[in-house]
């Protein structure tokens, strides 16, 4: 007999944790070839610090230089059975484009039908009045190449025309077992689901172990949006999903190249801004109380972010 589900819309009769689609999958362009153009001071990007989904798309907006073209807001880091929330609690604030109270109202306003769950990251039209997109992968992509002509660093691409057969291979893989296995182990009902997910998850940890033995990074010698889509959840696993989410076979810091790999990844500049380990914490802890009924937030682990790391020795 299974427990109860955190989301019960995304359970089947198994007990496994089936991630609903993301319902807002339009697009912004760089040559106006779609209904929402490029352009600053348009689009409002809605975040949570603490959701590794919207905090890679935080990262790509502060390394592309797109601070002043693409505004930001972030919600409080506890989402109750109301959802995300616009607070004055430490490190967020209210919204300043419509005044909403609840991220919901954007989702209502820009489809009254809507009964999905509510998630970051979502990227919004002031023009239009509604949500362009609400898939982290899709914004991460308009991030990389849409606003070139306002950004701080046009040269910098992700998604390389050379190596998008392989970024995407590599995503498919973390994506299905890592990013969203640490979910599926967490948000199972069932031993059987869990142990599916924990054995999916670890076995994907080892063969990126292994890939990273020969080489820096995840596809060669430069950084892509693969590192920083595996990134956002390394950075969450040994303070929250080895422990809350009972992904605890092994911790991170166990694996000697993902460990290095992540802190290489942390040190690149301006990323560990983006990085707020209490904050996360507060959101797993406080936020998933059929997992962790008292609210409990742990002490540890407590550890160095900015200790050295030894992927240098890939130099070049």
């Amino acid at each position: 007999m299974g427990t109860p589900a955190p989301f019960p819309d995304e359970a089947d009769d198994s007990g496994r944790f089936v991630r609903q689609q993301s319902r807002f999958r339009d697009h912004v362009s760089a040559d106006g070839s779609t209904p929402f153009p490029a352009a600053p001071g348009r689009y409002h990007l809605y975040v949570s610090l603490a959701c590794p989904w919207a905090h890679r798309t935080v990262i790509v907006r502060r390394l592309k230089g797109l601070e002043d073209a693409i505004g930001m807001s972030v919600v409080d880091p506890v989402r109750d059975e109301r959802g995300w929330a616009f607070t004055d609690a430490p490190g967020c604030g209210p919204d300043p484009v419509n005044g909403f109270e609840f991220l919901s109202e954007a989702y209502t306003a820009s489809d009254p039908s809507f009964r999905g769950r509510v998630t970051v990251p979502v990227l919004w039209d002031t023009e239009s009045g509604g949500i362009v997109n609400n898939e982290s992968a899709d914004i991460l992509r308009m991030l990389t190449h849409a606003w070139d002509e306002w950004a701080g660093d046009p040269g910098l691409d992700l998604y390389p025309p050379a190596l998008r057969a392989e970024i995407d291979e590599v995503n498919a893989l973390v994506y299905d077992n890592v990013n969203n296995g640490v979910y599926r182990a967490g948000f199972a009902t069932t031993q059987r689901a869990y142990e599916e997910a924990v054995g999916d998850l670890f076995g994907a940890l080892d063969t990126l172990e292994r890939r990273l033995a020969g080489q820096r990074y995840l596809v060669g010698d430069r950084i892509t949006e693969a590192d920083w889509r595996l990134f956002t959840t390394l950075v969450r696993f040994d303070p929250v999903y080895h422990g809350h989410f009972k992904c605890n076979a092994r911790k991170l810091a166990e694996y000697p190249n993902l460990w290095n790999y992540m802190l290489d990844l942390y040190g690149q500049p301006g990323v560990a801004a983006t990085v707020d380990l209490a904050t996360i914490k507060q959101h797993y802890y406080g936020s998933h109380r059929t997992i962790n009924p008292t609210g409990i937030i742990p002490a540890g682990p407590l550890y160095d972010l900015e200790r050295p790391h030894d992927r240098g020795r890939f130099a070049t």
